[in-house]
């Protein structure tokens, strides 16, 4: 696409930082004082885990050879302990995994990616017993011997798949649904997708195993793009505990002075490649977020089986929603967390006291000594947060939705800043978001007045921290780029 369209970027990058500070507050602003991800992030999302959209990304690929696409990466099902056996972490077949894509400015999806979780089982059994008085006995595990490169999948005692389609307009009234399927046959629209890292005698080789689940794929109406579904390792770095207890820690201290409570804990991804040209209409900014929906209802069965617990009855509703980080969890009030799950990005005004009258800085006030900043309410955040930043990714709409400007290059990930575009990295969050923007700091120091004249901001120019580090360096630099999940047993000892 050309970089002289009426959304490239202009204007000097001085200018665009001080835009785009103003956007990250409004991420970290709360009415209860946490600050993640949307890891269970609302009361009702605490009973169904498998649906709880944990982040989103969506930014330029920059694994070298693939500069005409854009990567869309959504991960569901949080804080999963690797030794959670027997049955993991598998997502709800009940379900659907939507991303949606907003391409003309007018916050409502113009092709949505839905993904769909099918299983199946060959009931691997054992004979026991005596000769001649044996018993077939199906096992309890999810695989029955090893399971990896140069080993098949026969030892597996469950199947997993998943179908991806793309629809194509308004949800409510979609003008055409189509199912993707293998680029080297339009008639496998099915996808396996590796079993949960049970350990390493299970999986000798899991890397190589989850590797032959990335598969090349011809998207309808887009050509030929690329898809990986299954488990990886936790990639938002957060001292969630300690900012829970009241903001248990040094926010001054150093950026890299702890380890992240999510260290070690894998996360379910659903990673999607996609030409750019497919996802632009009239401009280069599209805008983005990740959604799932359940049955509205769903009774419970009194002799469930291996394939259903429940039965299932009505239409589709929408269960959880997510597009910026911290958004949910940290900006929306305890009263209306549900709701926003509920949520769609046209109808944001309802949550707009969130966005004008801040809590966060108030709360640090009180913990720590710092001074809040004193400007209410912030009507300047709120044009920035519903329209995205002027000059860089405001396509006119309203809503909260993650923008992308896709006319600004790919960085190479040895040379990203973790600190996007407040670093002076245009490619970065919140220019769409990579793996590896510490989303978490640069939004802690705007909440708090980076921006603001020091007459309303005293302290805004302090180094605010949670002490978590991140950067590029923690994850591969190719598709799906989250890495391989760790292992619930970590050695191959008989």
């Amino acid at each position: 696409m050309s970089s002289d369209r009426p959304n490239s970027p202009s204007g000097a990058p001085h200018a665009v930082n001080l835009l785009v500070l103003l956007l990250l507050a409004v991420a970290f602003v709360t009415a209860d004082g946490a600050t993640a991800s949307s890891h269970r992030e609302a009361p009702s999302i605490l009973s169904t885990p498998q649906v709880d959209g944990t982040d989103f990304y969506m930014f330029r690929s920059y694994e070298p050879g693939r500069d005409g696409f854009v990567t869309l990466i959504a991960n569901y099902n949080p804080l999963q302990v690797p030794y959670g056996g027997p049955n993991y972490f598998p997502l709800d077949g009940d379900a659907f995994y939507d991303i949606h894509i907003s391409n003309n400015g007018d916050a409502v999806e113009d092709i949505t990616f839905r993904f769909r979780l099918l299983r199946q089982s060959p009931f691997v059994a054992l004979q026991v017993g005596e000769a001649g008085a044996t018993e077939t006995v199906p096992v309890p595990l999810l695989n029955v011997g090893p399971i990896g490169s140069g080993f098949g999948v026969g030892a597996a005692n469950e199947r997993r798949s998943f179908t991806l389609r793309v629809v194509r307009g308004d949800m409510t009234s979609p003008q055409s649904v189509a199912f993707a399927s293998r680029a080297d046959d339009p008639n496998r629209r099915r996808f396996p997708l590796p079993l949960d890292n049970a350990g390493a005698k299970s999986f000798p080789d899991y890397a190589a195993y989850a590797a032959r689940h990335v598969y090349d794929i011809a998207i309808p109406g887009c050509g030929d793009g690329r898809v990986f579904v299954g488990q990886r390792a936790e990639g938002f770095a957060v001292n969630l505990g300690e900012v829970f207890d009241l903001v248990n820690t040094n926010p001054l201290g150093p950026v890299d002075g702890e380890t992240s409570d999510t260290a070690g804990l894998n996360i379910t991804s659903l990673a999607l490649e996609v030409p750019t040209a497919c996802l632009t209409d009239s401009s280069d900014v599209i805008a983005g977020w990740t959604a799932a929906r359940l049955p509205r209802t769903a009774r419970r069965m009194e002799s469930p089986d291996y394939l259903q617990a429940t039965v299932d009855d009505g239409d589709f509703v929408q269960v959880s929603r997510l597009a910026n980080p911290l958004v949910n969890e940290v900006a929306i009030g305890l009263p209306d967390k549900d709701r926003f799950n509920g949520s769609h990005p046209r109808g944001d005004a309802q949550f707009l006291r969130y966005v004008t009258h801040p809590t966060l800085p108030e709360l640090l006030e009180v913990l720590f000594g710092v001074r809040a900043p004193d400007l209410f309410p912030r009507e300047d955040l709120v044009q920035v947060f519903l329209t995205g930043v002027p000059g860089l990714n405001a396509d006119g709409s309203v809503g909260e939705m993650m923008r992308l400007n896709t006319a600004i290059p790919a960085v190479p990930a040895v040379d990203q800043d973790p600190f996007g575009v407040l670093g002076g990295d245009l490619a970065g969050y919140p220019n769409g978001r990579r793996p590896g923007d510490d989303t978490v700091d640069i939004s802690l120091r705007a909440v708090m007045g980076a921006l603001l004249d020091p007459s309303v901001a005293p302290d805004g120019q302090l180094p605010y921290t949670d002490g978590a580090f991140l950067d590029a360096s923690a994850f591969d630099a190719a598709f799906p780029y989250l890495r391989t999940p760790f292992p619930g047993s970590p050695d191959a000892t008989p």
